[in-house]
């Protein structure tokens, strides 16, 4: 009976038609396209990014109702749906694929179609057909997907940054400070190239280190100011055309309190959508932090290699046995987890990954896309109009009077063949033969087709 609930269907439609839905989700017609067109892979945009776009669209319903833009009531319904979106109830009913259309647009009409159905339920009427609530008149008013999809992932970053990393990378610079301190009576032999140089302290080793992590917060500090300027506010291209013009700066100031991040809109609007420049500067700074780290392990790594045969001049904590076949060795399991690029399983995990994407996305491009081309009209008409035409007539007549007829061409507005008709002095079957366009796509072919 359990199997059967879960394939009942009910139907909903979109701009493009009917689609069959189950029974129970919460997303409709639109996002069932998207999950059926985007079969690559297992992975789905993560619970940070969920819960960011359930608080841009509670706080967007908010201000939609603050400048009548959206009635109170649905306005309220689209708040607590939305808030339950962030609260992680809905989770499972975000199912489109992290390979899909590049700007985002099913995710957003996923969030979209889930926020309208609960809504409408709380309003008490039904998901799907007859829903009291649209998922683009009333969850998306004063936005598009353009600046949606930008700004949740800034806003997840920002959050996951903030109340993440900073406080890990807080904690590990201090772990690094407090055996700086009790290392610092410990001389040894410096090492340049791996080779012996002059003495050290082990602490002042361990202060370089804690110097790494201090500069990569620092780092993050100015990353996190850029990832607070949020594109929302330029709809489509940037011009936020269909937003009130303080639909942005309000909705930012909303999400400020909710979340405690110092976020507000963006004073360019253009660079915000059309590029991820922040992105690509917050991606600089983690793999410099990660490089840092990186560093900071392989050197506690060496200094503990061992424990007779090795440098030896770390003791590193014993937490598993690190052999299937030498009893009593261990390993820095917990260095090399951190270093991640170095293990076997991380390496294993990314190719056959990357083989089964490979293999989907190729499978899925054929199905969905190559099978269904077709060539249209526009590309031959075009071809008489082109000027480039001219370039078969430079044998016959010269390369000289054959960019003349080009330059003639593109002034008067007529062909190449109408203009060589009268300039190029030749009779009208060379013209017509030298300006075949099947000919000239196979040059060693004669105007017949056949070999020369």
């Amino acid at each position: 009976m359990a199997a059967m609930a879960a394939e009942r269907m009910r139907t909903e439609r979109d701009s493009m038609g009917e689609v069959p839905v189950p029974e129970d989700a919460y997303y409709g017609a639109s996002t069932e396209r998207a999950r059926q067109n985007f079969p690559i892979s297992d992975l789905r945009l993560p619970r940070s990014f969920i819960r960011a776009l359930g608080q841009i669209k509670g706080s967007a319903a908010l201000v939609n109702a603050e400048l009548g833009l959206l009635e109170a009531r649905l306005a309220a319904a689209i708040v607590q749906a939305a808030e339950e979106v962030e609260e992680s109830r809905f989770d499972r009913d975000f199912v489109v694929d992290v390979f899909q259309t590049g700007s985002g647009t099913s995710t957003n009409t996923n969030a979209n179609e889930v926020i309208a159905n609960r809504a409408s339920e709380i309003l008490g009427g039904p998901r799907g057909e007859g829903r009291l609530v649209h998922p683009n008149d009333h969850v998306n008013r004063c936005q598009s997907s353009n600046d949606v999809i930008p700004t949740a992932m800034q806003l997840a970053a920002l959050v996951e940054i903030s109340v993440e990393l900073v406080p890990a990378l807080e904690y590990l610079e201090s772990s690094l400070r407090r055996k700086a301190a009790e290392f610092m009576p410990v001389i040894k032999t410096g090492r340049t190239h791996l080779q012996d140089a002059t003495p050290i302290r082990l602490g002042q080793e361990f202060v370089g280190y804690a110097g790494q992590v201090a500069r990569g917060l620092k780092r993050l500090q100015a990353v996190r100011l850029e990832l607070g300027e949020l594109p929302l506010g330029g709809t489509a291209v940037g011009t936020g055309v269909t937003a009130h013009p303080e639909f942005a700066e309000r909705v930012c100031s909303h999400l400020a309190r909710r979340t405690g991040m110092p976020v507000k809109e963006t004073d360019n609007h253009f660079q915000a959508q059309a590029s991820l420049d922040t992105v690509l500067s917050t991606s600089g700074a983690l793999r410099t932090i990660a490089a840092s780290l990186w560093k900071v392990g392989n050197d506690i790594r060496w200094f503990g290699s061992g424990p007779r045969a090795g440098l030896g001049e770390l003791a590193l904590p014993e937490v598993q046995p690190g052999s299937s076949i030498m009893p009593g060795k261990v390993n820095p399991v917990i260095i090399e987890s951190a270093l991640l690029n170095l293990m076997m399983p991380v390496a294993a995990y990314n190719l056959l990954q990357s083989i089964g994407l490979l293999a989907r996305a190729a499978e899925n491009l054929a199905k969905r896309c190559i099978d269904g081309l077709r060539a249209t009209d526009h590309g031959p008409a075009m071809v008489e109009q082109g000027l480039m035409l001219a370039t078969a007539l430079a044998p016959a007549i010269g390369y000289d009077a054959a960019a003349k007829i080009a330059k003639e061409a593109l002034t008067s507005g007529k062909t190449v063949r109408e203009i060589a008709r009268q300039r190029a002095g030749l009779k009208p079957e060379e013209l017509d033969r030298l300006l075949d366009p099947a000919r000239m796509t196979e040059p060693g072919l004669d105007a017949g087709g056949s070999q020369r």
